[in-house]
């Protein structure tokens, strides 16, 4: 389906380490970058501290409104489609965050993904995915600002009924959905076939032809690179492998 982006490739967010520089880097190969993860709240941004303590690198501006305002400013002459991956405690910083990246044109994304002790210990991350009232509000809020919404969701959690997850982030505004597989591939297939007005983004040891093939035939709109996305040699295989698969389709 056409999406909010083009090429199909995004860049995907690493805390601490994906901002505007790191976009700018990887724009040549990808259609999308998502930068952060950030903390938004105190509680979340608590548990940012506690990860840094523990030697893990996080974005810790003083104010993380101005963050994103900043970042996003900063990618206004290139060609790549920004997002910004969120989190929060509660869905009020999630609509404020989502009002920078609507006056951007940027895509706001709601982590429902991270498993960090301490981030799930204050209901970020995978505990919001497990919780799908809750995640509905935070993309309800988003919504309502008229930004492109996305939602970045993890396979293979006890007790969370994927496809179910992607039907109630559609009818709350979402109209993406980032999928790390987690080495379950079919479970793309799953939330394609669950919502398709969804622009699914299949994550997960994405690196060459054979990666990309598999996630577009369960039938994944686009694909994403996370850890590698620093590295050109693999950002420009998987836009190669991605062009090549698009050329053999039509």
């Amino acid at each position: 389906m056409d999406g909010p982006f083009d090429p199909p490739l995004a860049l995907a967010s690493l805390s601490g380490d994906a901002d505007a520089e790191w976009a700018r880097a990887g724009a040549p190969y990808a259609g999308a970058a998502f930068l952060g993860g950030i903390a938004l709240d105190e509680r979340s941004r608590a548990a940012a501290r506690d990860l840094v303590a523990r030697d893990r690198s996080e974005f810790l501006p003083e104010d993380p409104f101005a963050w994103i305002d900043d970042q996003l400013a900063a990618l206004a002459d290139v060609d790549v489609r920004a997002g910004v991956n969120v989190r929060a405690t509660r869905p009020e910083p999630v609509r404020e965050a989502a009002a920078v990246c609507a006056s951007h044109d940027a895509i706001v994304e709601v982590n429902a993904h991270c498993r960090q002790d301490e981030l799930r210990a204050v209901g970020c991350g995978e505990t919001l995915l497990a919780d799908t009232p809750r995640l509905r509000e935070y993309v309800a809020a988003a919504s309502e600002t008229g930004a492109t919404v996305s939602v970045k969701v993890r396979a293979g959690v006890d007790g969370v009924d994927l496809p179910a997850t992607a039907r109630a982030v559609a009818d709350a505004g979402a109209t993406v959905l980032h999928v790390d597989a987690m080495d379950s591939e079919p479970a793309v297939a799953s939330v394609v076939d669950a919502a398709p007005s969804l622009f699914v983004v299949a994550n997960n040891e994405v690196r060459d032809e054979a990666s990309v093939r598999e996630y577009l035939e369960y039938g994944a709109d686009a694909v994403s690179v996370g850890r590698p996305s620093t590295d050109p040699v693999v950002l420009d295989r998987v836009l190669t492998a991605l062009e090549s698969v698009r050329a053999s389709s039509t």
